[in-house]
């Protein structure tokens, strides 16, 4: 009896849908345009409270992220010293709570199977853009990488990767130095990343060196003492001859040469070029004074055969 039951009910569904789909054979192209506007427009009046709350859910995201980006911007100020880089880390935030926002949302409007397919796009999209993109999210990552670090920030002077000059920026993708000749000098930030640098701007100290050479008649004890008096003499924070070192190096081809140094109160490498002009100054001014000869490399030649002229008998034409 169930079962008649059952075929009945059956029976009489695929006849109300085949009866529906005549009646819509028989309608005009106006009438079904009319009629899927009215479906849309029952489904829009039944779906109305959800989608208010959807929208009220995004509004309120909205404004939230906002103030997550400004303050995730405050909370990196002391740590990141580039604003661009501070900027990106606050629409990084902002943009988490977007999306978070948004699949509530589309929660709200019971679009589950959506929300799964929007995931499952993502997922493949960013594995496509992250292959495409290589070169510069390394780059941009590196960037970010940098602007934490403690010992590297604008201002210092720093060597690395063949050039020596001042940090004048830290971008998301480029590492921008000014040389002690004014030359600007770009620099990707994957290769500061994987190439050595020497900061000097992590000390106010630093050794000053002068290589110079004298003559093989030279007093050797009076050159040692002539050079660290005229640095004593000429430079204020060098007090005794102690905080001077003197070596000789080695016989040199015209000279015996030596390597003068001592510890400077310096910040940058255009500092560090003036005190050593100024000391090979003092040290040549003082060696004049005391006779001291600096030689320079001389090449004798010499001929021991006389050359022979022979004279060459005219051709008659």
């Amino acid at each position: 009896m169930i079962f008649q039951q059952e075929n009945t009910k059956e029976v009489a569904a695929a006849a109300a849908e085949a009866a529906e789909a005549e009646a819509k054979s028989n309608m005009t192209t106006t009438e079904l345009i009319l009629d899927q506007l009215e479906s849309w427009y029952e489904t829009l009046i039944t779906n109305l409270p959800s989608m208010a709350v959807a929208l009220i859910v995004l509004i309120v995201t909205y404004f939230i992220s906002k103030w997550v980006s400004r303050g995730v911007q405050k909370l990196v100020q002391h740590k990141v010293n580039q604003v661009s880089v501070r900027k990106l880390i606050g629409k990084v935030a902002a943009a988490v709570v977007i999306v978070g926002g948004l699949f509530i949302a589309l929660n709200v409007l019971d679009l589950n199977e959506t929300v799964q397919a929007i995931i499952a796009g993502a997922g493949v999209s960013g594995l496509v853009i992250g292959l495409a993109l290589q070169g510069t999210l390394s780059n941009t990552l590196s960037g970010v990488h940098l602007s934490f670090r403690k010992m590297v920030s604008v201002g210092d002077w720093v060597e690395t990767n063949g050039y020596e000059g001042e940090i004048i920026s830290i971008d998301l993708n480029k590492f921008i130095m000014r040389e002690a000749d004014n030359n600007t000098v770009i620099i990707p930030n994957k290769l500061i990343m994987d190439n050595p640098m020497k900061n000097y701007g992590l000390t106010k100290t630093m050794r000053v060196i002068v290589h110079c050479g004298v003559g093989y008649e030279s007093d050797l004890d009076h050159v040692r003492e002539v050079a660290k008096q005229a640095i004593i003499d000429n430079f204020d924070q060098i007090n005794s001859k102690d905080d001077v070192e003197f070596y000789y190096r080695e016989f040199g081809d015209s000279s015996i040469n030596f390597m003068l140094r001592f510890y400077y109160d310096i910040e940058n490498g255009l500092q560090k070029l003036i005190n050593t002009s100024e000391a090979i100054i003092v040290i040549k001014k003082a060696f004049d004074k005391e006779g001291i000869n600096i030689p320079f490399p001389i090449r004798t030649l010499q001929f021991d055969n006389q050359l022979q002229m022979q004279n060459v008998p005219e051709q008659q034409s």
